[in-house]
């Protein structure tokens, strides 16, 4: 597509937010320079210099965009041109009703594809601190491990203390490693996934004797110790180490990541007690990790009790969990509804940064950020996508809908769309009618949002 304006927009940080950011506004013809300082620095959790790579789960969640938020906003991004939706399908994993990837074929088609492109200029270093003065559109999509010194700046700049949480990360296997004469592979429920497949998951059954071991022994291993200042630092729900669950009671686990519902064990004809489920993680199929699995046990100790595991007492680790400090801002205090800083208004923030959580959604934040920085910079007024669709929701509750005081980081969900009008004549929306109606209010909304033209900026 052809400059209209020589002047670049400036993305920091080249994860997928970052990412989707500088593809929008590529798409939208203007010029952006993004800004990734590995490998100059490299991070806790980072393993390449790639752009948008995975670090925590291979997976995208569930792609159901009917009856699942997170799989409408997979279709509301295709629809809008995502470049991490694009690439993603492009790389999918069997992976049940999820989109799962292979993490290191999706994060090289979205560098080929950033590096491609005429209007994407691609920079590596570090951008320390505030971006300079002269830079007078800036994306800060540094996402969940920005570096210090830039999210300290921020800080000063807001005059709010920025906010932390711990993320934990699930260890890998290697499938040849595993005991299939003691797992299986099936899906739950036998649901067929993006790919058509009803048995893409390893399954590791354990009776309640060796449930309860297991949970004794992650209640008892070592952990990694924290550093003094880190000690305040809350877990996100929807990630928390499997030993923190295990602690919160022992039934936790059995009704969480290592429930054995829809599941039926052939070896032994029945429905196992608890279940550990493992995912592909390749798309040669070597690699597969343990669902749910996030830790903060050290190695040894992970080794030794995951290994305890029916089927994996000979197990090979590609990879083992760890835990790493993530960063985001109070963004319904400090962002206007366009993402940008209310203390500097050059400055948009995009990601994970702004307290959503989950790699679609920080890549969502990324495109609207893109979109809206790109229409500013063409002097056109940028509509925000009605709160109806997952777009939309997500926008509106990091920039006002949320509780300042309480912020905490979030996926999409119904929770935070606008409910639903009866049809006239009914007083309410059947329970099973409700998320299929929402979906299908939010893709009609977003097609004629998509329709509207641009106008000119007062």
């Amino acid at each position: 597509m052809t400059e209209t304006n020589p002047k670049p927009i400036h993305v920091v940080g080249g994860g997928l937010a970052g990412s989707e950011a500088a593809w929008q506004i590529a798409r939208a013809g203007v010029s952006v320079v993004l800004h990734e300082m590995r490998p100059e620095r490299g991070t806790d959790a980072h393993l390449t210099d790639g752009l948008a790579e995975l670090v925590c789960s291979n997976s995208f969640r569930s792609d159901d965009a009917e009856n699942n938020a997170v799989g409408l906003l997979h279709e509301e991004m295709r629809r809008l041109g995502s470049l991490i939706m694009a690439c993603g399908d492009a790389t999918k994993l069997p992976a049940g009703g999820a989109l799962a990837v292979d993490r290191v074929a999706f994060s090289d088609r979205v560098t080929a594809q950033l590096e491609a492109d005429p209007l994407v200029t691609i920079e590596r270093g570090e951008v320390a601190g505030l971006p300079p003065e002269d830079w007078d559109q800036v994306i800060v999509a540094t996402g969940p491990l920005t570096s210090p010194e830039l999210a300290e700046a921020v800080g000063r700049l807001s005059g709010e203390e920025y906010l932390a949480f711990f993320d934990a990360i699930a260890p890998i296997v290697h499938k040849e490693s595993i005991d299939f004469s003691k797992a299986w592979f099936q899906s739950r429920y036998d649901k067929p996934g993006p790919g058509g497949g009803t048995a893409d998951y390893v399954n590791c059954p354990l009776n309640e004797a060796q449930y309860e071991a297991f949970i004794a022994a992650l209640l008892e291993g070592e952990k990694t110790d924290f550093k003094d200042w880190e000690t305040s630092t809350p877990y996100f729900e929807g990630c928390l180490p499997i030993e923190v669950m295990a602690g919160r009671g022992p039934e936790t686990l059995r009704f969480g990541p290592m429930k054995p519902v829809g599941l039926h064990d052939p070896h032994r004809n029945e429905r196992p007690y608890a279940v550990v489920q493992l995912r592909q993680d390749n798309a040669l199929g070597t690699l597969y990790n343990i669902v749910g699995f996030q830790t903060k046990l050290k190695y040894g100790e992970q080794v030794r009790i995951f290994r305890t595991i029916p089927g994996l007492e000979q197990a090979e680790f590609a990879r083992l969990g760890g835990l790493h400090r993530n960063t985001f801002i109070n963004s319904p205090q400090l962002l206007d509804k366009e993402l940008r800083l209310k203390a500097m208004p050059r400055l948009r923030f995009a990601g994970q940064i702004t307290g959503v959580e989950g790699y679609v959604e920080s890549a969502a934040v990324g495109l609207m950020a893109g979109r809206f920085a790109a229409a500013e910079r063409q002097g056109q007024a940028f509509a925000p996508p009605p709160p109806t669709t997952a777009h939309g929701a997500l926008l509106a509750h990091i920039t006002g809908g949320a509780d300042a005081s309480t912020f905490q980081p979030m996926n999409v969900n119904f929770g935070l769309f606008p409910p639903l009008i009866p049809p006239e004549g009914k007083r309410k929306v059947r329970k099973k009618d409700r998320k299929p109606a929402m979906s299908a209010r939010a893709l009609t909304d977003l097609a004629a949002w998509l329709t509207t033209p641009a106008e000119a900026a007062e």
